[in-house]
């Protein structure tokens, strides 16, 4: 079980969405042990596994091998998939000659799980050169990465770090966006359901969804707000007191919301007006986004009855707190072409006994302004009665460009792959920020295998890739 693809395999056998990875940390424990290797986990779950140098290596300075251990975790809608307790079922398929791994029904878990497994097998290899190394997995990386945030100033001694968290193969990373993220608890309160009304279930289903820095520029459809769009249109534009019985929707912060469900109730005689306003949004929605989210759909069908139902005021706060909040680039990067500067998603709303939990996901280049979005959020959401929650406020990084450790890299994908890497910074949050932040004098060069719409049921990793970036790595760590 040393290959990257037999441990790969074994970590798709294993839960570990963000919040739940204490079955993975196991497992990394145990794989150390295996190998006679020493290992530290601390409070957070996050598990660094030391390998000395190799012979003739043992004055260089150490390697820090970083990767996280969660995953998002989505499925296709209708399948019963618990990711607390299934595992993913990973398969091979060919697309243009090209042998590509995804998982059937799910999300793949290759960000960053492919990464970990190349680490893991180099590791697992004596035959290779390499300083003493430091094989780094953090914890919710995905979803506040409280794990990066946590860690102590002795957890690690290494000051260069090849991060194999990226998805984009030709490129290497020197630099990433901020990252903040908050979750508001808006309250509101139940009722009876008035006479005269009937119950509807409306969706908004089968969008792409995707990763909300990498695909936020891709024009598809954020699920919430075109549910809470239709559902404020109805209230003005049909003249009528709606109410709202259930909201949810989205997967995850870093997710751009492909579904989104609620029960309503309504009066009975607008029923028809109702229906004829669902089915001419559904026909907007697809003009809009028929060339980049074709598979999205609006729908509305009578439901089960309900005697209780969230009061006029409670459903008109998050309606308006849900319109007001922009998705989407903001502002884009006047140096890095067809990249935001800016950009925010409403990444889930989960419906409580007492409050509906709203997470929003802010990313910016410049701190300033994703803090001041961010509080501009806030704002709407505290003007409405919620109480908001930071996530996470993880800085922006940017790297020299020009440092050793990254000339280094783009040297050794020249000779080893032919070919020249791109550098180029990323509109989403790595973990770098906090290492910068906590370690000084760190630098941190990030690469990875071609990895496709992450986050996402369509997520795919060309295997080709996956080989080069070992190779890459491989060679790299001889180098240094």
């Amino acid at each position: 079980m040393n290959s990257h693809y037999d441990i790969f395999n074994t970590l798709c056998t294993i839960p570990r969405p963000s919040h739940h990875e204490s079955k993975v940390a196991d497992f990394l424990c145990a794989f150390a042990d295996s190998h006679g290797l020493h290992w530290r986990r601390d409070k957070e779950n996050c598990v660094v596994i030391e390998k000395p140098a190799s012979p003739g290596y043992e004055d260089h300075e150490p390697v820090i091998i970083l990767n996280h251990m969660d995953m998002v975790c989505v499925a296709d809608e209708g399948l019963d998939f618990n990711p607390l307790k299934d595992g993913i079922t990973p398969e091979t398929i060919e697309i243009d000659g090209e042998k590509w791994m995804r998982a059937k029904g799910t999300s793949l878990g290759a960000d960053n799980g492919m990464g970990l497994a190349i680490a893991l097998s180099i590791l697992a290899d004596d035959s290779l050169k390499h300083p003493a190394l430091e094989v780094l997995t953090t914890t919710n990386e995905e979803d506040g990465m409280s794990g990066a945030a946590s860690l102590s100033q002795d957890f690690i001694r290494g000051r260069r770090v090849l991060n194999l968290d990226s998805e984009a193969y030709d490129e290497i990373t020197v630099g990433a966006a901020g990252a903040f993220i908050q979750t508001a608890h808006l309250p509101f309160k139940k009722i009876q359901k008035p006479d005269g009304y009937v119950t509807y279930t409306v969706t908004v289903k089968g969008g792409k969804g995707g990763h909300s820095g990498v695909d936020i520029t891709r024009g598809r459809a954020n699920a919430i707000k075109v549910l809470a769009n239709l559902l404020l249109v109805a209230i003005r534009q049909l003249d009528i007191k709606l109410y709202l019985v259930s909201f949810n929707g989205g997967t995850a912060a870093a997710s751009i919301p492909g579904n989104a469900e609620a029960k309503i109730v309504l009066p009975k005689d607008k029923t028809v007006a109702f229906e004829t306003l669902t089915s001419q949004c559904h026909e907007a929605v697809k003009q809009q986004f028929g060339g980049t989210d074709a598979g999205i759909s609006v729908n509305c069908e009578p439901s089960v009855w309900h005697s209780t139902i969230v009061s006029e005021e409670g459903t008109h706060l998050l309606l308006a707190c849900l319109n007001g909040i922009p998705v989407g680039p903001i502002e884009m990067h006047p140096s890095i072409e067809g990249t935001p500067l800016t950009s925010n998603n409403i990444g889930t709303v989960r419906q409580t006994a007492t409050t509906f939990d709203i997470t929003t996901h802010t990313r910016s280049f410049d701190d300033n302004k994703m803090e001041q979005l961010a509080d501009q959020i806030r704002r709407i959401f505290v003007i409405s009665g919620a109480t908001v929650d930071t996530v996470m406020n993880a800085p922006a990084w940017q790297e020299d460009s020009n440092s050793e450790l990254i000339m280094l890299a783009c040297d050794t994908f020249r000779d080893v792959l032919g070919f020249e890497l791109k550098k180029t910074a990323m509109h989403f949050v790595l973990e770098a920020g906090y290492f910068v932040q906590k370690f000084p004098g760190i630098h941190i060069a990030s690469i990875g295998s071609r990895i496709l719409e992450p986050h996402s049921t369509s997520e795919r990793v060309q295997l080709s890739t996956v080989d080069n970036i070992r190779r890459v790595v491989i060679e790299m760590l001889a180098r240094m």
